[in-house]
């Protein structure tokens, strides 16, 4: 099932094996980044963390992903919830 996005805040999509491989832990990524249950969803081969409403968090945990081996757009990408409310988007795995 798709997982849906919201806007106002960017939410980061995680490729599942990448997530898996390099020992990230839910819990610790829950507390660091202030994320409710509904915040963090698995969905097949994706991980959607957020929305993440602190930007400063955002960015240095993108840049913790990176340090970790993780590829910018292969293994993780931002989608940055800039867009209007009228406009609904969901991400799925094939």
């Amino acid at each position: 099932m798709p997982i849906p996005i919201s806007t106002g805040a960017s939410t980061i999509i995680v490729r599942r094996e990448a997530y898996e491989s390099n020992a990230l832990v839910r819990a610790a990524i829950d507390e660091r980044l202030g994320l409710t249950e509904d915040e963090f969803r698995v969905e097949r081969e994706l991980v959607a963390i957020g929305p993440i409403h602190d930007d400063e968090a955002l960015g240095t945990f993108t840049a913790d992903l990176e340090r970790l081996g993780l590829a910018y757009f292969d293994d993780f990408f931002e989608l940055s919830g800039n867009w209007p409310d009228w406009l609904h988007v969901h991400v799925s795995s094939p």
